[in-house]
């Protein structure tokens, strides 16, 4: 039974008509449209002149300092208040910076790269509200369902919006634009339905006139509550693995590979595309499927990602490169929807938004690294060992995750099954208390020990 305290919907009714869903939907969607256009609307503004590559570079490596930055202090601050209210401030906060970066990109890179960190820190805060407002809105049941919608929104987005965005950028102008990603954010933090006044369990004034606990506490708590969920540990460390090689090797070799082996664009195009498509194909999938080892079947779609450097190292046909593709595009999401409606399930509701700005955290902030180690790894033991590396760790870190406890259902094993599990130690056996001798009998006994002559057998 979820701990969450919304009522079930009615037994039936589809989540599109769940009016609290489609508000959450739409606000999440909102999100995620605004985080992917500014970098790729900045880059249309390289192209275009209006900035240079430099000012690029600092406005992206602000906006994830504001992002990891932001990240865990949120995830705190939801776990103590509404979560409604830190998707909203977050939001407006985000709104109010995007228009700033616009003008910085004309006047100031200072202002710029400040308000790209207020954007960054708006998109880190709201990302584990979000996860824990949806299990505050949606029952468990329908939990997994919620998610592929969540995430098929996105992917659906990105695949269409790059032809829309170019589009508009040659009427309105790449600084129109960026001010206009600012209506996004203001949707997404106003649109969302209201969720519990506050966390369950949570403790909002303190004990009995205690002092309320530090935001460091509280973050030490939330690290506790994830080490509890073994398969929470070992899954995470199995997605940063993945997405600190194998995106990297997207990011940054798959262009040279395409240029190098294939002599143009379109492979790094097509597979880009095919990616996408299948994200979609495997979030439409996920939303009904229900493996009886959802942990497992989650940890195999996440090892599908190495068959991406594989793919680059081979080169055998573009068509390898782009079906490559669209095998982890399917296996990133067969991976992502069980894995948020498993940490959504099991960990505790009063901790979830901290635990989940671990998930981000982690993941997310890792990626940065990847990207700048392994382009100067590609240069000093060539590009084919990078790529060999990444497709191993891409393929070995799942199998690794899929062997700790609770990793076959990304279910924490209740206290009686791992009792059970373990060797019982049985009691030394007691001894015997000897019987006290039949005197009279042993007296009625001849002196050798059998029977009495005449007397009838076993008396």
């Amino acid at each position: 039974m979820s701990p969450h305290p919304r009522p079930p919907a009615p037994p039936g009714r589809p989540l599109v008509r769940d009016p609290a869903f489609l508000r959450l939907w739409t606000g999440t969607t909102a999100s995620g449209l605004a985080t992917w256009a500014l970098p790729f609307i900045l880059g249309l503004a390289v192209l275009d002149g209006t900035l240079t590559a430099g000012g690029l570079g600092a406005a992206l490596a602000a906006r994830t300092a504001g992002f990891l930055a932001a990240v865990p202090v949120a995830g705190a601050l939801a776990d103590r208040l509404s979560r409604r209210r830190v998707v909203t401030w977050s939001g407006l906060a985000a709104a109010g910076a995007s228009p700033l970066v616009a003008v910085g990109a004309a006047e100031s890179a200072l202002l710029m790269a400040a308000a790209a960190a207020v954007v960054g820190a708006g998109q880190g805060a709201c990302r584990p509200a979000f996860q824990a407002l949806t299990a505050e809105v949606v029952p468990e049941p329908r939990r997994q369902e919620a998610n592929a919608a969540l995430t098929l929104s996105v992917r659906v987005t990105t695949l269409v919006a790059p032809g829309a965005t170019a589009l508009l950028s040659t009427v309105l102008g790449t600084g129109v634009l960026v001010a206009g990603t600012a209506l996004l954010w203001a949707a997404a933090a106003l649109l969302p339905p209201r969720g519990a006044d506050a966390p369950p369990g949570a403790d909002v004034t303190g004990a009995a006139g205690a002092a309320r606990p530090s935001l460091l506490t509280d973050l030490a708590d939330g690290l506790r509550e994830a080490r509890r969920h073994p398969w929470f540990v070992s899954g995470l460390g199995a997605l940063t693995a993945v997405i600190a090689t194998g995106y990297s090797a997207t990011g940054v070799l798959l262009p040279v590979v395409g240029r190098d082996s294939f002599g143009g664009e379109a492979v790094l195009a097509g597979a880009l595309t095919g990616y996408t498509a299948g994200a979609l194909a495997g979030a439409v999938l996920i939303a009904r499927w229900r493996p009886p080892s959802a942990g497992w079947a989650a940890l195999a779609g996440l090892a599908l990602y190495g068959f991406a450097p594989l793919s680059l190292l081979v080169a055998a046909h573009p068509a390898v490169v782009v079906g490559a593709y669209v095998l982890a595009g399917i296996g990133i999401e067969l991976f992502n929807v069980p894995w948020f409606t498993a940490t959504q399930r099991e960990v505790e509701p009063s901790k979830l938004a901290r635990v989940s700005s671990l998930d981000f955290l982690f993941s997310y902030g890792l990626a940065p690294a990847g990207l700048a180690l392994i382009a100067p790894a590609a240069d000093a033991f060539g590009t084919g060992p990078v790529l060999a590396v990444c497709a191993a760790v891409c393929f070995a870190a799942p199998a690794a995750a899929a062997l700790a406890p609770g990793a076959r259902h990304f279910r924490r094993a209740p206290a009686a099954a791992l009792e059970g599990a373990r060797p019982r130690r049985h009691p030394p056996r007691r001894p015997r208390k000897p019987r006290a001798p039949d005197e009279a009998r042993q007296r009625a006994r001849p002196p050798g020990g059998g029977a009495a002559a005449g007397a009838p057998s076993g008396v």
